[in-house]
C-alpha cells in the first residue's frame, strides 16, 4: 500500500500533492472537481444575473404608445398603468375633463409640483392644478375626490411634504381605497421611497407607480403624456 508523503514533505502545494503516491489521484480528482464547480458557480451566478435583471429593463412600450415614440417601459410599469389607460379610455368619452389632476402638497407648489405641471402643460396635456384650480385649506381627500371628477386621471405626487402632511391630516383608510379601487391614481415617487410611503400610507404604498430616483422628472411626463393621450377610435 502506498504511504503517504504528507508528514515528510508536505501537501501546501498542488504539485506536491500530485507527486503523493497515495494522494496524488485523489488530489487531481479533487483539483478538476473544484475548477469545475468554482466554473459552474461562475456561469451560475452570470446566468442569474442577466435573468434577475431582465424583467426590470425598461425595453417594452404599452399598447397606447406610438411606434415613432421614443419613450420605453419596464413590465411592472406597463402592468400598473394598463388599468389606468383602461379607464382614461372609458372616462374620455365625458365632455371637458381635464387630462391629469396633479395632488400633492401645499409646500410643493413653487418646487417639484410646478415642476411636473409645467413639464406635462409643455407636452399637451391639460393639469387640474392646486396653484389655478384648488382653495387653499381644503382637505386632502377633497381635493383629490374634487379633481378626480373634472380629470381624466389622478397624480398623487409623493414627497417628504406631503408623506408629512398625510401623517399629519390622517388620511381614512375606507376612503382612500375607494379612491385606489376606481384605478384612477398615479404615485409619482420624488426625494422619498416607496417604502416610506407605505410606513405612512399603507394603501396608497401598495400601488405601483413611477420613481424619479429611477427615471428624470422629464421622462416620467412624457410617459404621463402617453399615458392620457386617447385617439377617437380608442374610445369607440
Amino acid at each position: 500500500m502506498a504511504k503517504c508523503t504528507a508528514p515528510s514533505r508536505g501537501h501546501r502545494t498542488a504539485s506536491a500533492a500530485a507527486d503523493c503516491p497515495a494522494c496524488g489521484g485523489r488530489s487531481r480528482g479533487y483539483s478538476s472537481y473544484s475548477s469545475y464547480n468554482s466554473s459552474f458557480s461562475s456561469s451560475s451566478s452570470s446566468y442569474g444575473s442577466r435573468s434577475s435583471g431582465g424583467g426590470s429593463s425598461r425595453s417594452s412600450k404599452p399598447r397606447w404608445s406610438r411606434p415613432s415614440s421614443g419613450v420605453y417601459y419596464t413590465p411592472t410599469e406597463i402592468r400598473t398603468l394598463t388599468p389606468i389607460r383602461e379607464n382614461i379610455e372609458r372616462r374620455s368619452i365625458t365632455p371637458d375633463l381635464r387630462d391629469i389632476f396633479l395632488c400633492h402638497a401645499w409646500d410643493d407648489r413653487k418646487g417639484a409640483a410646478k415642476e411636473l405641471h409645467d413639464l406635462l402643460e409643455a407636452n399637451g396635456v391639460s393639469v387640474w392644478f392646486s396653484e389655478k384650480d384648488v382653495l387653499l385649506g381644503s382637505s386632502l381627500l377633497r381635493e383629490i375626490d374634487k379633481g378626480l371628477a373634472k380629470s381624466k386621471v389622478g397624480l398623487v405626487l409623493v414627497t417628504p411634504s406631503f408623506l408629512e402632511r398625510v401623517r399629519n391630516e390622517g388620511i381614512a383608510d375606507k376612503e382612500l381605497s375607494a379612491l385606489l379601487a376606481r384605478d384612477l391614481l398615479v404615485p409619482i415617487v420624488h426625494n422619498t421611497t416607496f417604502d416610506r410611503l407605505r410606513e405612512v400610507s399603507p394603501l396608497l404604498g401598495s400601488r405601483s407607480g413611477l420613481d424619479t430616483n429611477e427615471e428624470s422628472m422629464l421622462k416620467i411626463a412624457l410617459k404621463l403624456a402617453e399615458l392620457v393621450e386617447v385617439e377617437e377610435e380608442a374610445v369607440q
